[in-house]
């Protein structure tokens, strides 16, 4: 197994990263279509990737990354998306995933690892844990624009 940064769009990834965030989403609905340019924009930011995991040409599980900046912060890391198929679940694909997060994060210069985790996902907040992250308390915001 191989973690990668995307670099090329197909319809087929398009078509497998849509499955996995229905896999990730708590309502399991679709929610349609990735356009083309949404992928387009990732592989030329040198700010966000789409981290992919493959064996013998399957993804089993991807993870949105980005940069985020502030004059308080510098540069964090921050995490979006992270999903593995249901079926290779436990196998260590999470795992894999994470260290390439944590090694894209240092390769551009960031200090800290940063994502939410919803309430009701144990498992997700045991796999965090697991891997050295801890609780930060803070809110949340959302706003439509």
């Amino acid at each position: 197994m191989i973690v990668r940064p995307l670099d090329h769009y197909t319809p087929e990834i398009a078509n497998r990263v849509r499955e996995l965030l229905i896999q990730l989403s708590r309502s399991g609905k679709d929610k349609g279509e990735i356009p083309e340019d949404w992928f387009s924009d990732i592989i030329n930011s040198p700010w966000h990737d789409l981290l992919i995991a493959e064996e013998d040409g399957k993804i089993l599980g991807i993870a949105s990354v980005s940069v985020t900046m502030g004059p308080g912060i510098r540069k964090n890391a921050y995490l979006e998306d992270f999903v593995t198929d249901a079926e290779v679940r436990g196998k260590g694909v999470g795992t894999a995933i994470w260290n390439a997060y944590e090694a894209w994060a240092k390769e551009k210069g960031c200090k800290n690892l940063e994502f939410t985790c919803g309430h009701g996902r144990e498992k997700s907040q045991e796999f965090y844990k697991n891997h050295g992250a801890s609780v930060y308390d803070t809110n949340f915001f959302r706003k439509e624009v």
